[in-house]
């Protein structure tokens, strides 16, 4: 633990370090806000440094095991106001092992600390540190301490909602493939009365839940943690904030990994990267149902992805008629097969609970897609935080009409995932608060390190085309691609070729000299139980 105040010249030297540029490094790409900005976020820096990190056991809330330490570090709510109201980020830590987990007689040296960011926005990392427990990261554990961190409006870290989590609204049963005019004036009505409410709960407050002050928050988190330079992981939109860092602090980065990378353009963000994103969907749900079709005499849904499909349809249409339990509908099976696209080793699982529904038996996808009112609170918090980031940083369109055209459009060809991604989405046509210009993502020759970019190929959460796009405006970062496959967040996982990059990366420095690909992980085995 970093002591609570630093004295002399030897303290001021120190938080020159944690604080300012290394010398001889290049400035920072200018900040998109102003100066006022840039000031605020190094006088947070400052104080951070000063203060440290107080770590020591977690509070029950958290649901943490012993073996992590919890703390907490100040930020700005308003980075141009440095002096006014401040907010607390709770912060998880494992430290490092310093265990050679393939030679107990090898003493690793301590690198500092990998932060880690899952994602979201609205997810938090707290649990991230836990992950040193797995094979693939105790070489990685040994060498850094492994931090995690509930990102500003997640957990405990100054909690955003939009609606009293007491109170849960009644869950939406029907998900239609082509929506009514009614249903969309439904839909609409909520979106505006979801929208009303996040403004109404947060106030003023409300515009400061961005991705710009996330990043700015990463380099006060970086400070308190006595760090003269940043290592993070950054996985789907950690990426994104991650990038915003690397482009205004660049000189303040060690090593940084981009795992699962969302497409920076700034025409992209965040309108255009949903409609990707609802038509890369398409693709990986026929992956799926291929799957399926391979497995036939396993599950019996059918020997071609279209007679899946029609399997599928066929339950949407039980399910419209007649909700399973009572309780899921076709919006609640769309959202239980929907995280198969993130990750194929929910493939069986999900096969056998529609194999067995067909077959007279709801109770396996009740258990799956059923309602879990203990996690009420946390999902209303993570939709709440994900909403506020993505309407407050960058324009929507305001006229539903735009929205219906180009929805219309796409959903002829990608049905699958399009509505449910508007209906997600849509409070942002009807926000209150005032929109961001997204900043430029870009780097010049010598301004930042070698960066880590992994992707998969087919990965539909955030379509390829992002990591070769934020490896064009990241200069000197190197792309790792598993060809053939769509698992998102592919480090650390079951490949041992990318997990080489990884490790070879963090802990030695050492990227290939040209981009790189791996074969895709096996396939998951189909089960009949």
């Amino acid at each position: 633990m970093r002591a609570a105040v630093l004295h002399g010249t030897a303290g001021s030297l120190l938080l020159t370090g944690l604080v300012a540029a290394p010398a001889g490094g290049a400035q920072a790409w200018p900040d998109p806000v102003g100066s006022a900005e840039t000031r605020g976020t190094a006088v947070a820096a400052g104080r951070a440094a000063a203060a440290g990190i107080r770590f020591g056991r977690c509070p029950k809330v958290e649901h943490l095991p012993a073996s992590l330490q919890c703390g907490t570090v100040s930020v700005p709510l308003d980075y141009a106001l440095p002096d006014g109201k401040r907010i607390r980020l709770t912060v998880s830590r494992v430290k490092a092992t310093g265990k050679d987990p393939h030679n107990a007689r090898h003493k690793v040296p301590r690198q500092g600390s990998l932060v880690y960011n899952p994602g979201g926005p609205g997810a938090s990392g707290m649990y991230f540190p836990l992950i040193g427990l797995m094979p693939e990261w105790k070489r990685i554990g040994a060498a850094y301490d492994l931090v995690g961190y509930a990102p500003r409006g997640v957990g405990r870290s100054a909690p955003l909602s939009c609606r009293d989590p007491r109170h849960p609204r009644k869950p939406l049963l029907q998900a239609p493939a082509v929506p009514s005019e009614s249903f969309k004036k439904a839909r609409i009505a909520e979106a505006k009365a979801y929208a009303r409410g996040c403004a109404r709960r947060s106030g003023a407050a409300l515009r400061h839940y961005t991705s710009l002050a996330n990043a700015r928050d990463l380099d006060v988190l970086r400070a308190a943690l006595g760090e003269r330079k940043l290592t993070f992981m950054g996985a789907s939109y950690g990426t994104y904030y991650g990038a915003l860092y690397a482009t205004l602090f660049p000189s303040h980065v060690r090593r940084m990994v981009f795992d699962s990378a969302v497409n920076p353009d700034p025409e992209k963000v965040w309108y255009g990267n949903n409609l990707d994103q609802s038509a890369a969907f398409e693709i990986r749900w026929a992956d799926f149902r291929a799957w399926i079709a391979r497995h036939d005499k396993v599950y019996g849904l059918g020997r071609t992805a279209e007679e899946v499909r029609r399997s599928y349809e066929k339950a949407r249409a039980r399910l419209a008629a007649s909700p399973a339990g009572g309780k899921v509908g076709p919006a609640q099976l769309q959202g239980t097969f929907l995280q198969a696209g993130y990750f194929d080793d929910y493939w069986p699982q999900r096969a056998l609970a529609l194999s067995a529904y067909l077959k007279g038996d709801p109770k396996p996808l009740i258990q799956l897609a059923g309602p879990h009112p203990e996690a009420a609170a946390e999902q209303e918090n993570g939709s709440a935080v994900y909403t506020a980031v993505e309407c407050n940083d960058a324009p929507w369109p305001t006229d539903w009409r735009t929205w219906d055209r180009d929805n219309t459009r796409l959903a002829r060809v990608a049905p699958f995932e399009t509505w449910d991604n508007v209906w997600m989405n849509l409070p942002c046509a009807y926000w209150s608060a005032p929109r961001q210009k997204p900043l430029d993502v870009r780097t010049l020759p010598g301004e930042l390190p070698p960066t880590l970019i992994l992707a998969a190929e087919r990965d539909a959460a955030t379509p390829y085309e992002g990591a070769k796009e934020l490896q064009r405006r990241l200069w000197g970062s190197v792309l790792v691609t598993e060809h053939g496959a769509g698992t998102h967040g592919i480090g650390g996982g079951p490949n041992s070729c990318v997990n080489a990059h990884l490790d070879a990366y963090l802990l030695e420095g050492r990227l290939p000299g040209r981009d790189a690909g791996c074969a895709p992980h096996r396939e998951p085995v189909a089960r009949a139980r």
